[in-house]
């Protein structure tokens, strides 16, 4: 079950704010919590047709939400001046998807104010899991009296228990703000079903708890796995549901003779990728899901715009360089690609469960040339599909691959440009230069694939000039259209990063505690001396103007309250690393594809120098233009054969040494062929080499 939406169903209906109202204490509430009190009533009666419509469930009920006369405003509506330009002229059900997010967002800080100060639609008591090296604060909490959330989750939990009599019940825990609620249903299941084992996995645990000391966290559960979870989780059930003591564990914390103990020492091997199967999805609330918007950044709006299936092109990180990165646990350090033909037997099974055809990979880093075995196979299947996944900007994006992606149905990226220095990068061992960065978004986007860029400040070492560089940098990227949606992260130190593992050699002064409970992001000093954090809002504020397409006049220094250095980098610099893209070479190695349509073919003859001579005249069309290309018969033939003998869906494709050694051996200079003005706008039309 997932426990999270749930709640929140539970929570925002009739009944649920009905009782949200009365358990609130309003004394001494901001005027904000009161005028939203004094319209309990529009909020109550709302409620239940704001969540059906969010749900997909309603799309007639946009006009009623976009009346200004239905929903009860409070403060979150003062940003409704910005939506015009934000969004420009939206349709009806975007904008009333962004007023439903509006209202909720209303209704969650009167709850935070009056009922739960912990409360988040899907963080909640975040505060508490991140970096508590001590377990402390949050075992104080967990000792508390229950919130008023607390017991919608519990009281739902109960009613599943009684369900299904479970033996073994396990929690993932992805995020810090999941490791409340985690903990709070695990310590209700100790005190009221004592027989019942308790198990906990995840990102939090692998990432924070591989240190773990402190025993008192095994008073709420009997076992911590780390890593992969298949076979620990099968040794787990061998040992509970069969009562077999003996059983060893892998990866495994427990609690034995008082203090923690952790055990590796199965001599099973864990399972390979392609033996791991689809996710079950079918005991979720699949039709329940709400589907918000956010006005503020285009890729945070594709997160929540409808449910994604979740699935993975490979285990691990295919590059796992990266300084600042976690690439010593095996979540990234072992790297294992599943084939094509598995993944896409995965997505259709998905399909059927679920009816949705939305993917997204959760990769690290999908691998170039799995992506075009990817696609490739999408299309041999005929499958209709949209997906979108985590990539690195290397040179492997080619124009060519992009539009392949693209006819598969990709929509949108998302990549690690970090610090937009080639010195940075360098010491961050990213494997890119900010050119090639540049040169490998504007093929994404010339595609018409969304790029969205992670971009980071306060990377040890980094001065100030080169964060306001990188701003200007990011400035140029914007103005020109090769990136459309960008996220600003200060650097945090890891304990199991590269950085993290070797300090001294970042310049940089970890601030050690002692370990008992999480350890993974640690607090340091570094030796410029910086204060990082004053760039935040300014890097922040222009950057969500950038990603609406304005104030790309103002001078830097317009979003600093401080004095700042002036921008090195020309005003130019991004515009000239596009012109110098990838020169059009012939690589033997690669691929043809046709991704087209068969063209119409007329013959006719062409007069030169007395001579009549027979061509071919072939109209192609794509679902939004037509390309008339006219060539000598012969030549035109030779074309046609390869266009057929190369389309997604021949096996084997051909490459393009054997296409350049068959067309030599009738006609002269490939090259020369390849490169004419008509070819180039075929490879607009799905004529690629990839």
């Amino acid at each position: 079950m997932d426990l999270g939406i749930e709640v929140i169903l539970e929570l925002f209906s009739k009944q649920g704010l009905t009782d949200m109202f009365n358990q609130a204490v309003t004394d001494d509430i901001s005027e904000n919590a009161e005028r939203i009190l004094s319209l309990r009533d529009h909020y109550i009666l709302s409620i239940d047709d704001v969540i059906e419509f969010l749900q997909g469930k309603q799309p007639t009920f946009a006009r009623q939400l976009c009346s200004d006369t239905y929903l009860p405003q409070a403060s979150r509506f003062n940003q409704i001046d910005d939506m015009d330009w934000a969004f420009g002229n939206m349709g009806l059900q975007d904008k009333a998807k962004h007023l439903a997010t509006l209202f909720l967002e209303d209704l969650s800080d009167f709850i935070v104010e009056c009922v739960d100060e912990n409360f988040g639609f899907s963080r909640y008591a975040e505060r508490l899991g991140r970096s508590a090296n001590k377990f402390d604060e949050l075992y104080t909490h967990l000792a508390g009296k229950s919130t008023y959330i607390d017991q919608i989750a519990l009281t739902l939990l109960e009613e599943r228990i009684k369900e299904v009599h479970p033996k073994l019940v396990c929690f993932s825990v992805p995020f810090p703000g999941n490791l409340y609620s985690a903990f709070k249903s695990a310590n209700y299941i100790k005190k009221n079903y004592p027989l019942i084992s308790i198990a906990m996995g995840g990102g939090f645990p692998n990432t924070e708890l591989r240190s773990l000391k402190d025993p008192r966290v095994f008073e709420f559960l009997d076992f911590i796995t780390l890593d992969d979870g298949e076979l620990p989780i099968e040794l787990l059930c061998d040992r509970v549901l069969n009562n077999n003591l003996d059983a060893s564990l892998k990866r495994t914390f427990v609690l034995e003779k008082g203090g923690v103990k952790y055990h590796n020492n199965s001599i099973l091997s864990d399972y390979k990728q392609s033996q791991v199967g689809t996710p079950d999805y079918s005991d979720l609330l699949l039709d329940k899901y709400i589907s918000v918007i956010e006005i503020a950044n285009p890729m945070h709006s594709l997160w929540s715009d409808g449910r994604w299936n979740k699935l993975t092109m490979a285990h691990g990180c295919y590059w796992g360089k990266c300084t600042f990165c976690d690439v010593s646990l095996d979540y990234i350090k072992i790297y294992e690609p599943i084939v094509a033909s598995t993944l896409v037997d995965r997505m259709e099974e998905l399909i059927a469960q679920t009816g949705e055809k939305g993917f997204h990979f959760v990769d690290e880093a999908a691998p170039p040339a799995l992506m075009r075995e990817l696609a490739l196979e999408i299309l041999r299947r005929k499958l209709s599909v949209t997906w979108w996944t985590n990539i690195r900007f290397e040179k492997s994006f080619t124009q060519d691959l992009c539009r392949l992606l693209k006819a598969s149905g990709c929509v949108a990226i998302s990549g690690g440009l970090e610090v937009a220095s080639d010195r940075l990068l360098a010491l961050i061992q990213k494997g890119v230069t900010v050119e090639q960065v540049a040169r490998v978004t504007s093929y994404f986007t010339e595609a018409g694939i969304m790029v969205h860029a992670y971009l980071m400040y306060g990377y040890p070492t980094q001065t100030e000039q080169e964060t306001i560089d990188s701003l200007e940098m990011v400035r140029q990227m914007f103005e020109l259209g090769i990136i459309q949606s960008g996220f600003w992260h200060q650097f945090a130190l890891t304990a199991h990063s590269p950085v993290g593992h070797n300090p001294d050699a970042y310049g940089i002064i970890p601030l050690q505690e002692e370990i008992e409970f999480a350890n993974n992001d640690i607090q340091f000093t570094d030796s410029t001396g910086i204060d990082h954090d004053k760039f935040s809002f300014g890097l922040k504020k222009s950057l969500f103007n950038y990603m609406h397409d304005m104030c790309f006049d103002f001078n830097l220094q317009e979003w600093f309250d401080f004095k700042i250095p002036k921008s090195t980098i020309s005003l130019d610099y991004i515009e000239q690393s596009l012109e110098s893209r990838d020169p059009l070479d012939i690589k033997s190695n690669a691929k043809l594809i046709w991704i087209g349509t068969s063209p119409i073919v007329n013959e006719f003859k062409k007069s030169k120098k007395g001579k009549e001579q027979p061509y071919l005249q072939m109209t192609f069309n794509s679902v939004n233009d037509s390309l008339e290309l006219a060539l000598p018969k012969l030549e035109a033939e030779w074309l046609l054969n390869i266009l057929a003998s190369s389309s997604a869906l021949s096996q084997p494709l051909k490459t393009m040494g054997s296409v350049k050694s068959d067309y030599e051996n009738r006609f002269p200079n490939f090259e020369s062929f390849w490169s004419s003005d008509a070819l180039q706008d075929l490879r607009y039309f799905g004529l690629l080499s990839v």
